[in-house]
């Protein structure tokens, strides 16, 4: 009988950068190429991004590229270079060439390709769901941002085709649902309507009052903490009636963060 040979053990992961100057020359080149993810901030917040665009997109003139000021936000860079995209490639070749890219970034910048899509917001959430549920956060992060300004106009509409997705296995999918939907948000616009009335959100917020996932149960979370800066009777209306209909470890953990700042 033959031998089997040893397998080669994997590669520990590789550790990001912590500060922007910590980022080599070697390793921002393979960053800008689109060669690799990065594995922190700290090496996002450092690439150029038109450098990526050049990369990652060659077939767009590499002057339009220019139009990218990398004094901005990486969240208003990555809209800029999407629209760039778009504008030379059409959206569904933009979103095609990027969704699937080795490159966190790149696929970042498809997020906001799919974002500035004139499309029906069922078919931009249906199209989402794979980079909502990306291995990385940080596009986990930019799937949600970038199809916000959508859910704010279309707020009713939103709630009603995300309201399934409390429903799926996967967590980053239920997350999804619940972060999107925030009131105040990180890096978006605020929704004003659920400032207002937070109550319409319940249809995301009920399903997931119980959920096992820390990274579910902190989203809900928050997004009570949104609600009490605005509405803190909801809140506390909300979470008590929650710690006597579901008195369960994941509901209390969800209650005291909600509670954080009433």
């Amino acid at each position: 009988m033959a031998r089997k040979k040893p397998s080669t053990p994997e590669p520990a992961p590789r550790k990001g950068a912590r500060r922007m100057a910590d980022v080599s020359p070697a390793l921002l080149r393979k960053l800008e190429s689109g060669q690799i993810e990065a594995m922190s901030l700290a090496e996002i917040l450092k690439i150029d991004t038109r450098a990526l665009c050049r990369s990652v997109l060659p077939s767009v003139p590499a002057r339009a590229w220019e139009a990218i000021d990398p004094a901005l936000g990486i969240t208003q860079r990555l809209l800029t270079g999407a629209r760039i995209a778009v504008e030379h490639l059409g959206p569904k070749a933009a979103f095609d060439a990027l969704t699937d890219h080795t490159s966190d970034t790149a696929r970042g910048l498809a997020c906001y390709a799919l974002g500035v899509r004139e499309w029906p917001l069922d078919k931009k959430l249906r199209a989402i769901v794979p980079l909502a549920d990306d291995r990385n956060s940080g596009v986990r992060e930019w799937a949600w941002i970038a199809l916000r300004p959508a859910v704010a106009t279309e707020l009713e509409r939103a709630i009603e085709l995300l309201e399934p997705w409390t429903r799926e296995r996967s967590a980053n999918l239920r997350r999804y649902a619940s972060e999107i939907t925030r009131p105040r948000g990180v890096w978006c616009a605020h929704l004003t309507a659920l400032r207002a009335d937070p109550a319409p959100g319940l249809r995301i917020l009920e399903p997931l009052r119980a959920d096992t996932t820390k990274y579910v149960q902190d989203s809900v979370a928050n997004w009570l903490n949104d609600a009490g800066k605005d509405a803190p009777a909801f809140v506390r209306s909300v979470t008590a009636r929650w710690a006597k209909e579901s008195p369960g470890e994941a509901t209390a953990r969800i209650i005291r963060r909600a509670m954080r700042n009433l």
